[in-house]
């Protein structure tokens, strides 16, 4: 992107209120957001456009959903011939549907129990703003910096990952790109969609294993 280019969330939103992800999706609020049919076509549409740009290679293909939720992003990929692991910290969420099929397991992100080369892609929907959302945050950083080392060891090479998010601003969508590349052998860049519309703005980091 250009260095023109800025924006910033006015909102505050639940990952800033919240210090874990977990002490936000709980009780009523996890209950709604699995069963939310809207969510459920928003993660669809998304999952659709971040296919769209991981060009995949082969048409079965082994992906990791990370930070999977209720499984809405593995269900999708399941319907159209894909192998799905689906992973998530939250037990909860891995257990409002049956969905032995998509290989559930619970875990942080930054510790996979994944065996190294063994993935052809990984997608993650709305997950990387609750890894790393304030600037100079040193834990965050270093959470960060396990996940990408972790995802990066997963995935085989030649292969692609792609991660759609929700930053406040664009210097943490910035320094989100840097941890990831600077720290491992992954190369790559964001395709914003609709970058000057709040409303409908879509921001992924696709990154390819050297």
């Amino acid at each position: 992107m250009s260095d023109d280019f800025y924006f910033t969330v006015k909102n505050k939103r639940p990952e800033e209120i919240y210090e874990n992800v977990s002490d936000y999706f709980k009780g009523e609020t996890l209950s709604w957001y699995a069963k939310s049919k809207n969510i459920m076509r928003i993660q669809e549409k998304i999952t659709i456009r971040a296919i769209d740009i991981l060009e995949l290679k082969e048409e079965r293909s082994l992906i990791l959903d990370a930070g999977c939720g209720p499984g809405f992003t593995s269900a999708y990929l399941k319907e159209i011939g894909h192998d799905v692991i689906a992973l998530d910290i939250i037990y909860e969420f891995l257990s409002i549907y049956d969905i032995k099929e998509f290989n559930p397991i619970v875990s942080d992100l930054s510790h996979t129990p994944l065996r190294n080369e063994c993935l052809d892609a990984i997608i993650s929907i709305s997950a990387l703003q609750w890894i790393y959302r304030e600037k100079n945050n040193n834990l965050m950083k270093e959470k960060l910096i396990k996940l990408a080392h972790s995802l990066f060891n997963a995935l085989k090479p030649k292969c692609s990952a792609i991660f759609q998010f929700y930053p406040k601003n664009n210097n943490i969508m910035e320094d989100i790109g840097k941890l990831f590349t600077e720290h491992t052998k992954f190369q790559g860049n964001f395709v914003i969609d609709n970058p000057n519309n709040p409303k409908k703005r879509r921001i992924f980091l696709h990154l390819t294993k050297d």
